[in-house]
């Protein structure tokens, strides 16, 4: 089987420290920021000098009750080409919820939400994942997400649910150890137990990464130092499997070149001494296609009830966390309360690096002004739309912009969006009225 090696996410803040980092054989890039046509510079020198590249969808939603997208489906192929890549991978999550198949609402989560472990929501993955295989050009991999919340009525582990998964499809696992944490501590699951349970054999590469732990729930931030739970798993998968490729992941608030290349030291050490403490017995080594291969494996498809089931599921799920609709019969609804929180602050967070001028113009006001608009305006287009519609509902008089500010957000809003914002006063509406506009 082919073998990666120790990688590392690129991202354009540590670009020119990833490329003078020592020991680096491939890097992972977030499929949806990466433009085919125009590669970053920094990629094209680790390109040209034999780095692997592999792009890592964030937003194709296959855990989803619809049928994958064919236009995100091709741009992932794209860039796939584009990188001359031997893999991608996506996330087994949803991402939004509702429209035809329900006749409800379109939510979008702007966030990766877990798929419940149930027949129906496995029958419709099996058939979503074929339907990507058949779309690109070289094999695909998904990986295993954190989560805040449990579904109730779930009938598999999460060992299980991957374990029939890669069975009925075919498909490569990406194995995130910090999500494994993240899920001992939020939802009492057991890394060891999930690691027993996976067909190692399937595993494409492995994902390591830094989070925190508040109020008794942990926090998978990409932002933070990784912990040492977190490389015991690692070594415990180690000790199973020698992976093929191990990548660590961090998406902000990033350290000196110095740090990041001693957490690469760190994870190398305990995939190194995990195997040392196996030689001797037999510690297994991925087997079946290589990494430039997918099984052909007969899916059956998922039937319309079922999806219409899943669809009814995950969309009044979604519309409690970002639209504020009663919480769904057998969940708990402090976490709930806590991952909608973090859906808004996350929603802050993306806007403000997307709109950066937002922050800017509002100063210490766009925080509390956001997360208090977020609680009843759902996402309805991506995060450029949703600065446009935080901008609107601004100053239209959803938060305070006076006087300087308020005529800088106008001119931003304009610049972006055409016409200003229709006035909501009844002066304006009553013209409107008799004016027929």
């Amino acid at each position: 089987m082919a073998r990666l090696g120790t990688g590392i996410g690129w991202r354009p803040e540590i670009a020119d420290a990833v490329e003078r980092m020592p020991g680096i054989d491939w890097v992972e890039v977030v499929a949806e920021n990466t433009c085919p046509g125009h590669l970053p510079d920094s990629l094209r020198r680790l390109l040209d000098r034999g780095v692997t590249v592999v792009p890592h969808g964030v937003s194709l939603g296959l855990g989803g009750a619809d049928r994958p997208d064919a236009g995100r489906l091709a741009a992932l192929a794209e860039r796939a080409e584009a990188l001359g890549s031997p893999l991608v991978t996506e996330h087994i999550a949803f991402v939004r919820a509702g429209g035809p198949l329900t006749t409800t609402a379109r939510l979008e989560a702007g966030h990766l939400l877990p798929v419940p472990r149930t027949r129906d929501a496995l029958d419709v993955l099996c058939e979503n994942v074929r339907i990507a295989q058949d779309a690109l050009p070289v094999p695909l991999a998904v990986e295993n997400i954190a989560a805040l919340i449990s579904w109730p009525g779930e009938e598999m582990t999460e060992g299980q649910f991957l374990y029939e998964l890669a069975d009925r499809t075919g498909v490569r696992l990406l194995i995130d150890v910090a999500n494994l944490h993240t899920n001992h501590v939020n939802r009492g699951e057991d890394p060891a137990k999930a690691l027993a349970e996976l067909p190692l054999e399937a595993i494409a590469y492995v994902h390591v990464a830094g989070g925190f732990e508040r109020d008794g729930v942990w926090h998978d931030s990409h932002a933070h130092p990784v912990p040492r739970p977190v490389l015991d798993i690692l070594a415990d998968l180690a000790s199973r499997v020698s992976p093929p490729g191990v990548l660590l992941e961090r998406d902000e608030n990033f350290p000196e070149p110095g740090e990041l290349e001693r957490e690469l030291d760190a994870i190398k050490d305990a995939v190194k001494d995990a195997i040392k403490e196996t030689a001797g017995e037999p510690v297994g080594e991925p087997v079946g296609e290589a990494v430039g291969e997918t099984a052909q494996v007969d899916v059956p498809a998922a039937g319309d009830a079922a999806r219409q089931r899943l669809g009814l599921a995950q969309a009044a799920l979604l519309s409690a966390l970002v639209a504020g609709t009663p919480a769904p019969e057998g969940f708990d609804r402090v976490r709930l309360g806590v991952q909608a929180r973090s859906l808004a602050a996350k929603r802050a967070d993306v806007v403000a690096k997307v709109a950066p001028e937002l922050p800017g113009i509002l100063g210490t006001g766009y925080r509390p002004a956001f997360l208090a608009y977020a609680q009843g305006h759902p996402m309805r287009g991506g995060y450029r739309q949703d600065a446009l519609d935080f901008a609107e509902h601004v100053l239209l008089g959803g938060s305070p912009a006076e006087g300087r500010s308020r005529r800088e957000l106008r001119r931003w809003w304009l610049d972006r969006s055409g016409p200003a914002p229709r006035s909501r006063s009844r002066l304006a509406r009553v013209g409107r009225s008799l004016t027929g506009r």
